[in-house]
């Protein structure tokens, strides 16, 4: 591993990120005593895919640069040691306010709506707006970090890969994301080839948690009907039925309306029914009138049937520890 990740950092001549030692990393993070979920500082565990993980970050999030995409300030590679080092996200990320217990972290549908745009428009750029196309393969809440605006940022690319930006197909050797986001083509060859659609369909299923503030799968719910809540949404829209959301205006309203519709168009079972991340952007950008409702998506009553090893195929553990407050202002 050591050799592959020494050879890749001498073929990149242009990489932007900064190179620490391991020592300046220790001191950066106070001895590694306090751990977080900002950002900031990312440790890799021990990788099953030759340092690969380590490898995808810095040459992809390593060469761009855009508003809803985290930036790689600098790394570490000293031996066996592997760091990264981010902007710092002092709103933590996206997964403390809309999975929130306690009821008092709470964010406006508007602005549960603008980042879901953000994070749109990040997706876009990745797929789009770079010379090569960066296909993430694990979007999630988890994953969207906060600024001080509650500007939404796209992080942890541990499990992204690289394809040449006219190729749309992609060849991957095992299923890689977070179940409960991962398209159903990574588990099912027939449905059609692996490509960026399967990030549409992760945004999708982000995009109806994020409507509905809660899981997608709500052991919880008072109905069976609603513990799988992509299809008891389709049931109620179908039928004509609008979903109750206390104390809020119809604006609002409609604005909830909107991403669930385009949310249900993003994980449609095809790969091929689902639209591309520019034409959803263009989708919640525009009116909920001029929006219609997709076809039932072949949704699963019980999605956790589709669970497979999944975890011997991430890449990587990670930690993230505080930085001192002299060490961000060094970095930044």
């Amino acid at each position: 591993m050591y050799d592959v990740v020494e050879e890749f950092l001498q073929s990149q001549n242009n990489l932007v990120p900064i190179t620490y030692s391991f020592s300046q990393i220790r001191k950066m993070a106070k001895g590694f005593k306090d751990k977080l979920g900002e950002g900031a500082l990312k440790m890799l565990g021990k990788s099953k895919a030759n340092g690969q993980d380590f490898i995808n970050e810095v040459a992809t999030i390593g060469r761009i640069h855009h508003e809803n995409v985290v930036q790689l300030i600098g790394y570490c590679a000293e031996g066996l040691k592997r760091a990264l080092i981010y902007e710092f996200m002092p709103n933590s990320s996206l997964d403390k306010y809309i999975f929130s217990q306690e009821g008092n972290i709470t964010l406006s549908i508007e602005k549960t709506y603008d980042i879901s745009l953000g994070v749109a428009r990040g997706i876009e750029y990745l797929h789009q707006g770079c010379d090569m196309q960066i296909l993430h393969f694990d979007i999630k809440t988890h994953n969207i970090l906060l600024d001080e605006n509650f500007t939404p940022k796209i992080s942890d690319f541990g499990l992204a890969k690289l394809n040449p930006i006219n190729d749309s197909m992609v060849s991957l050797t095992a299923t890689r994301g977070t179940l409960g986001y991962i398209a159903p083509e990574l588990f099912y060859k027939n449905i059609g080839r692996v490509s960026y659609k399967a990030d549409v369909y992760s945004f999708g299923m982000l995009l109806l948690e994020m409507a509905n503030r809660r899981k997608n799968v709500n052991a919880f719910a008072d109905h069976s009907s609603q513990i799988y809540f992509p299809t008891w949404i389709y049931g109620q829209f179908s039928t004509g039925n609008d979903i109750e959301i206390e104390d809020a205006t119809e604006e609002e309203k409609e604005i909830v309306k909107k991403m669930i519709i385009v949310a249900l168009w993003c994980i449609q079972m095809k790969p091929s029914d689902r639209p591309s991340m520019n034409k959803v952007v263009e989708m919640l950008e525009g009116e909920v009138e001029r929006l219609q409702m997709p076809s039932k998506p072949f949704l699963s009553s019980s999605p956790t049937r589709l669970i497979g090893d999944v975890g011997d195929n991430l890449n990587s553990t990670s930690l993230s520890f505080q930085l001192s407050e002299s060490s961000q202002s060094a970095i930044l």
